[in-house]
């Protein structure tokens, strides 16, 4: 528990002492963010243990909500220092990206535990984290759609082998927000349940998020809130087209699909970007087991891996001659081994 707190948290002071004193603090939050993870994965060969069978973290929800609602200060701080704050033009950049990866690639993944805890205070908080992101229909999308239907053409999480992450993206935010719709109706419409529809208090939370950004500095502070949203669902894209790409499940003769096993998602073991992340590297265990903790999630033998961090195949991603070519060798070997069993 202490690593994913430090992995996870030392990036917000280093961007507090940056708004607050500006210079090598800025270098110092985007280098974290941008370059250090990468070093530390790389130089250090270290894997991460499997947790033993029923171990239990009392600490890893306090510190969901800590990162939480460290996530939902930190774009308010942002917003005002980056439309307020006396910082030159290339600190204000450095900041903003910086903000933007620790919402990708930390905020994301802690809203994305929330949302599979039971309690419901802790939902609420993954859901309020989404939705400052304007992208509060992914706590529909995601358990009722992406978990149902992963690895098949039904889920638009799920990109097929050759597809870019241009295509992917816009196809997935579309084809989620509607997938994610039809779910939360249906499943109400089979329950009988009353209230108001969840996409409403998603796009209601989203609406008073961006309501804050006006009152702190106007129309800049709204556009600013919007790009640092878009920067963070990029992320969150990307990861969803690295963890899935070209993987499939095999259709059934009755027309359904094999059941999600390890082999449905591409892992990574590196342990620095795995702690930063709370685990989502590990991505196989956590379909297998959706409430499992983050803390206790495993690599199983079975599961396919990335040979590179996931915060370098997603940077691969973005550019998709390369990642096609950088895909093929582990997309056919990992086919032909699952082909044999």
């Amino acid at each position: 528990m202490p690593l994913f707190a430090a992995a996870a948290l030392m990036p917000v002071a280093l961007m507090l002492a940056a708004v607050w004193a500006g210079g090598v603090w800025v270098w110092a939050a985007f280098l974290y963010m941008a370059v250090l993870v990468i070093v530390l994965d790389q130089l250090i060969p270290y894997v991460a243990g499997n947790a033993p069978e029923g171990a239990e973290f009392p600490a890893a929800d306090a510190l969901l909500v800590v990162a939480g609602v460290s996530a939902l200060g930190l774009m308010v701080m942002a917003t005002l220092a980056l439309t307020r704050a006396q910082l030159e033009t290339g600190e204000k950049v450095l900041l903003f990206l910086a903000v933007g990866y620790w919402l990708g690639h930390v905020a994301h993944p802690t809203a994305h535990e929330l949302i599979h805890r039971g309690n419901r205070g802790l939902y609420r908080l993954g859901v309020a984290v989404y939705a400052a992101m304007l992208f509060g229909h992914h706590a529909s999308a995601h358990r009722l759609v992406h978990h149902r239907h992963v690895a098949t053409p039904d889920d638009p999480s799920s990109a097929p082998e050759g597809e870019s992450f241009w295509r992917f993206a816009p196809r997935a935010w579309a084809g989620g927000f509607r997938a994610g719709w039809a779910a939360e109706s249906a499943l109400r419409a089979k329950s009988g349940r009353g209230g108001v529809h969840p996409y409403v208090i998603y796009v209601a939370c989203s609406g008073l998020a961006l309501i804050v950004a006006f009152a702190l500095s106007g129309v800049p502070g709204v556009l600013l809130w919007i790009g640092l949203s878009a920067h963070a669902q990029m992320q969150l894209l990307l990861a969803d087209y690295v963890q899935h790409y070209g993987l499939r499940r095999a259709a059934l003769p009755d027309g359904r699909y094999e059941p999600v096993t390890d082999r449905h998602s591409w892992n990574t073991p590196h342990w620095f970007s795995s702690a930063l992340m709370f685990n989502a590297p590990r991505h196989s265990d956590h379909h297998a087991h959706p409430s499992r903790p983050y803390p206790a999630l495993r690599l199983g033998d079975d599961a396919p891996m990335l040979p590179w961090p996931l915060p370098v195949a997603c940077a691969m991603a973005m550019a998709p001659r390369l990642w096609r070519r950088m895909m093929r060798k582990p997309l056919a070997r990992w086919q032909a081994l699952a082909a044999v069993k």
